[in-house]
Parts: C-alpha cells; structure tokens; sequence
C-alpha cells in the first residue's frame, strides 16, 4: 500500500506549486494551501497571546555584524545566502531570527519584575539548501517559522519549559498529531560547540530535571544540540516511518552574554536566560506533515473546503447559492459544484478533494429549506434544516473536534 505523500497531495489538491522562474525550494502557496496555513497561523497566535506571549515583526535581513557578534556566522555561514553589498556595509536574509528578537528585548530597560518576558514572531527565514535535498514543502529554501524566545531568570526557566511542552500538547491535539517521542540533544566534542562546561551543565541540568518532571520518557542524542545549547527535540514519524523533529525547546545561556543582556532591580543585575521554542515548526514543514498524516483530510477547521453543495437539478442551483452564502456569512469556506455531471461523479470529487461536509440538494429540499448531509467518510446525517446544518458544521470547526 502506498503512503501519502504530500508532494503528490499538493498536486492533486491544488495546494501548492512549484516553478522553474521562481526557483528550486520556493514553492509557490495556492488559495487551498494558503487558507490552510493562514488557519494554522492565526490558532498558533492565539495560543501563544493565551500564554502570555507578544508578538512582533522584524526584518528579513540585516547587517552581518548582527550575525558576526550573535555566532551564527562563524558556525551557519554554509547554510546562509552571500552577504549583499548595499554601499559600504553588508547584508544578509537571515537564518535565524533570534538576533532580532534579542534587539527588541534590549530596545528598552528592563525590570527584573518583566521577566518571564515571551517574544513571538511568524517570522521568514532563509536557507540556502542544495539543490539535492529540497523539495515540496518539507524542504525549502524560505521557511515561516513559528517562532518564540523567552527572556527569563535561571529559577524560571524549568517551568517555563513545563508551559512550552504544554503549549505543545494542546497544539498536536487540535491538529491530530500523535503523541510525539522526546529527545535530550547534547554536545560532543565537535569544535562547533561553545566551550562553557559550566554553561552547558546547567542547561542540561534544567532540561532533565523538566522532562522527569513531567514524567517524559526521552533518549539522549550526543552532537544534535544547537551550537549554543542542549535541548529538547520533539520526533514525529511520518505515513512512510520518517523521523523528524517539529517542535523544539533550547536553552540559551550563551547569546544574553554576547549580547550583554541584563534585567535590573535597581542597581541589580540580572543577566536572562534565553530560551529558543518553536511549537508548530515552519508552516511549510508543518503543512507538509499534516497532509501525509492525515493523507489530505485534515480536520474541519483546517480543510481548505469545509462544505461541498451539490445541486441535483437546475431549480436547485439559485438555493444551492442561498445555502452557500449562509455558510460563508457564519464564517464557514463553502462552494457549490453546478457541473452537468452525474451526482454520484460529483460526490467522489468532492470526497477526492477531502471536503468533511457535502450538502446534496434537490427539489424536496428547496421546498422544505433544508439539505441531505454526507461526510467524506462515507457516511449519510438525516436531512436537516439550513440552520441546523450551519450549526453542526461551525460547532465542528470552532472546537477543533474533527
């Protein structure tokens, strides 16, 4: 049996494209692909705002030095774009974004009271990945990443990271995502990694003591942790048995060095830890993994098309529209499908596309104002009256529960 691929999905469903004029690994999103993702976005903020976290725009470049003072030149300058000469000075689409987040905590002084200070950003990114090793949505070279940095003290940071894999949770909930298995990434003896044992022993330390905390059962990978500091990689398995990580949770002790980060009770000075987190991954990687796992038929909420209205005879197209704009007026994505096309061609179209709700009608339910209700599972509802139908399908959409 062949396992979804999301490549393929995206084809057929009319997701996303690629073009020769655009460039390998920069897909280009379609109206489906884009309402998916605009979903996933706008539940992921809602999240962080309900978890005390603000939110920001930051550029999509800056100067060098950013990146010479941050590290990440010296240890991710074969996975960035060439600088751009612009004057005097260089510039570079950026890999990361937390040298940015890292400005905005230091635009103005801090209290020591502020802290935990949460930062947030659905912020663009650039790799400049071969050309081998891209391809469809799970790798490319411009990536969306939801991303956040928390500035805390060493005393917060153990239930800062509770909350963080919470938020997680809550999150693979809603999107059907199955649990996930837990990783302790750690240094080894590459040079790649900031020489500070006691740095590193602290940060491991906190990790640790959350994860048996929480009783989390995890396994320890030597060399997968971030330049600057151990972490907490979530793993997921694709359809075809893939490993790879979608959420993440970092501990930083070495950037709010480089940077002189401090928070202040008076003449007190505090220097914040930094944690880097990442609930839903990038929105391409994310959206990739939710078509193969959920082989196109993504829960109501995040389907493209949440309602299939299909006409039985000419008299019924004119109410077929009435029924679509009650829909769209609650706040539900519907069309209708008028084609002179046999209604059971029409109905394996819709269930091909993935649509949860198909609302068949015909003269009867002119009449009466109601329609048939069928579900992509295969599966009849008794005729029900417009309002009641709009009523099911928003409460299935609102509470996430399908």
């Amino acid at each position: 049996m062949a396992h979804p691929d999301h490549r393929s999905l995206g084809r057929r469903l009319r997701m996303f494209t690629t073009e020769d004029l655009c460039g390998t690994g920069l897909p280009l999103w379609l109206p489906a692909g884009a309402t998916i993702r605009a979903e996933l976005e706008q539940y992921v903020v809602e999240l962080e705002r309900r978890n005390g976290y603000q939110h920001v725009y930051t550029p999509q470049l800056a100067k060098r030095e950013l990146y010479d003072q941050s590290g990440h030149w010296e240890h991710f300058h074969g996975d960035m774009y060439p600088p751009m000469q612009i004057g005097r000075e260089q510039f570079v689409l950026r890999p990361m974004n937390c040298p940015h987040h890292i400005l905005v905590f230091r635009s103005e002084r801090r209290h020591i009271r502020d802290l935990p200070w949460r930062l947030a950003e659905l912020g663009t990114m650039f790799r400049n990945e071969r050309s081998g090793v891209v391809g469809g949505l799970s790798r490319v070279r411009q990536m969306t990443l939801n991303d956040g940095h928390v500035f805390c003290t060493p005393d917060q940071l153990e239930s800062e990271t509770v909350r963080i894999l919470t938020m997680v949770h809550e999150a693979y909930r809603a999107l059907r995502i199955p649990a996930p298995g837990y990783r302790l990434s750690l240094p080894d003896d590459d040079p790649k990694f900031v020489r500070n044992d006691d740095m590193w022993r602290r940060s491991e330390a906190a990790l640790r003591s959350t994860l048996d905390g929480m009783a989390l059962p995890y396994e320890e990978a030597r060399g997968e942790a971030a330049f600057y500091g151990p972490k907490i990689d979530l793993q997921v398995h694709d359809p075809q048995g893939r490993e790879e990580t979608l959420s993440t949770v970092q501990v930083d002790f070495h950037l709010p060095a480089r940077f002189q980060l401090a928070a202040f009770d008076g003449d007190r000075r505090v220097q914040p830890v930094m944690v880097h987190r990442s609930i839903v991954s990038t929105m391409e990687r994310m959206v990739a993994h939710l078509l193969e796992v959920h082989d196109g038929a993504l829960p109501v909420w995040l389907s493209p098309c949440q309602i299939r209205i299909l006409p039985v005879v000419d008299a019924a197209i004119d109410y077929s529209f009435e029924v679509q704009a009650r829909c769209r007026a609650a706040g539900l994505r519907a069309d209708v499908d008028h084609r002179d096309s046999t209604l059971g061609a029409r109905v394996r179209d819709a269930r091909r596309d993935r649509v949860p709700f198909i609302a068949v009608v015909g003269s009867r339910e002119v009449d009466g104002s109601t329609v048939a209700v069928r579900l992509r599972e295969d599966r009849r509802l008794d005729v029900v009256r417009i309002d009641e139908f709009v009523a099911l399908a928003l409460r299935a959409a609102q509470t996430r529960e399908g």
